[in-house]
């Protein structure tokens, strides 16, 4: 079960988070787009430094600790998904925080237009602009 170990902590992460995105509503998950935008540079950087750090011997990766599958270039799979949930799970905290404390980032549509992808009188975009109660004032009371 040890070769399992890595899979595991990253499936932690994965439900550690998910309460953010179902009762938050942070939508990331629904922001496919938005959140591709994000993860595209960071797997294109940190995969391209693995395979050179990989293929150059100064990284390696416990064999107990890993699946074993591996992608071209040696490149485990568990390695793979850690570039891809790591930041998931980022994202979903910082999108929890902006909900609860109704900070903007300054990419929401202006209040009354639906979000992109979004239709018109569909579900109100739950993207930090308002709080959890709906009040703009970033929490449920006070």
């Amino acid at each position: 079960m040890r070769h399992l170990s890595y899979l595991a902590v990253l499936a932690g992460c994965l439900l550690g988070t998910a309460p953010l995105e179902l009762l938050l509503g942070t939508r990331v998950y629904a922001r496919s787009r938005r959140l591709a935008l994000t993860l595209v540079p960071v797997l294109a950087v940190f995969v391209a430094w693995d395979l050179y750090a990989i293929a150059a011997g100064h990284w390696t990766f416990d064999r107990r600790s890993i699946t074993g599958l591996r992608l071209p270039g040696r490149l485990p799979l568990d390695e793979l998904l850690f570039f891809l949930v790591v930041p998931v799970c980022s994202i979903l905290t910082l999108e929890a925080v902006r909900s609860v404390r109704g900070w903007r980032a300054g990419d929401e549509p202006p209040p009354g237009r639906p979000a992109p992808g979004e239709p018109a009188g569909g579900r109100p975009a739950s993207d930090g602009s308002e709080g959890r109660d709906g009040s703009g004032r970033g929490g449920g009371g006070g």
